[in-house]
């Protein structure tokens, strides 16, 4: 790809396959809101529930996926094979989130693959973040200059191995189901706990 156009193009189509992904979530509400007009809106919301929860979920779990990208990018400047080949896995998994979301929504007891489904496809954007992350780091010249040389890989190590854990536990421990997802909050104190040695190390320039 020539640098930098080829790049720019790449992030400006996975934002658009993003906006698509993330507009599908809606759709199964607009198809039920039909029914409006004759039951009123409390009960449309009422024997709606699940949908308007698994569509908030998933709203904010692609939301978080797509800035978490946005972050990356920003300290990117070009991008080689295996930068490409991460961000269709990354793709492939924020694609086919509306499918398990809409299963969700089907009921409000949904089956224990229903939950490891969901999780996987979390899983497999988590790993195309990763590999993405791997290609930055491994070849630092794909950074912008001011940058160049402070990726690293253990945060998204550490969030695709807790994915990973969740997974496992969404499959083998079904009462568990997606509250398996609250191992991730374990992120934000290795983040903090990253920051503050990068800063101890490091007084004048925070990495």
């Amino acid at each position: 790809m020539p640098s930098n156009v080829g790049f720019r193009r790449l992030v400006a189509f996975s934002d658009a396959v993003v906006a698509i992904a993330i507009t599908l979530l809606v759709l199964p509400l607009v198809d039920a809101a039909g029914t409006i007009a004759s039951e009123g809106i409390g009960t449309f919301f009422g024997d709606n529930r699940t949908k308007l929860l698994a569509f908030l979920l998933s709203f904010a779990v692609i939301g978080r996926f797509w800035w978490s990208q946005h972050q990356i990018h920003d300290r990117v400047a070009d991008c080689d094979a295996v930068f490409v080949w991460g961000m269709f896995v990354w793709l492939f998994g924020i694609v086919f989130l509306p499918f398990p979301t809409e299963l969700l929504s089907a009921s409000v007891h949904a089956g224990p693959g229903i939950h490891a489904l969901y999780i996987g496809a979390l899983l497999v954007a988590t790993v195309g973040a990763l590999i993405q992350q791997f290609a930055v780091v491994h070849r630092p010249q794909l950074q912008v200059e001011e940058h160049r040389g402070e990726a690293r890989m253990t945060l998204a190590v550490i969030q695709t191995l807790l994915m990973a854990l969740a997974f496992v536990l969404a499959l083998t421990v079904p009462p568990i189901g997606l509250w398996a997802l609250l191992l991730l909050l374990l992120l934000y104190p290795v983040g903090w706990i990253r920051k503050s040695r990068q800063e101890f190390a490091s007084p004048s320039r925070v990495r």
